[in-house]
């Protein structure tokens, strides 16, 4: 679920197949209304610089927004080779980047 849908009828969504929520948030008001959304996993973005956006977490407030949940975060944003390995300083369960993979042709 993205980040601007705010409503909190989803808790009670059932479905035959087994789909896991998971939504998108960018500071702790909107882990919290995610959390109220049941979703599972969230993506705390963006974490690093990106061509779309000038405003981005970084490592310690990140890391400091992750403190507000019990939820798995997931890192995205910015993610590329050069700063892959600060992920390791993060809380983060595992990243997501669609632009680096693009870019270099992974699939």
């Amino acid at each position: 679920m993205p980040s601007f849908n705010k409503k909190l009828g989803y808790k009670n969504f059932t479905s035959k197949k087994k789909f896991k929520i998971i939504g998108s948030a960018h500071n702790i008001s909107e882990i919290k209304i995610k959390e109220k959304q049941n979703c599972e996993e969230i993506f705390l973005s963006p974490i690093f610089k990106t061509e779309k956006q000038n405003q981005y977490l970084d490592i310690i407030k990140f890391n400091l927004q992750t403190l507000a949940t019990n939820k798995k975060i997931i890192a995205l944003g910015g993610i590329n080779l050069n700063n892959l390995k600060r992920i390791n300083l993060t809380k983060s369960e595992g990243v997501a980047s669609i632009t680096w993979i693009k870019k270099n042709g992974l699939k």
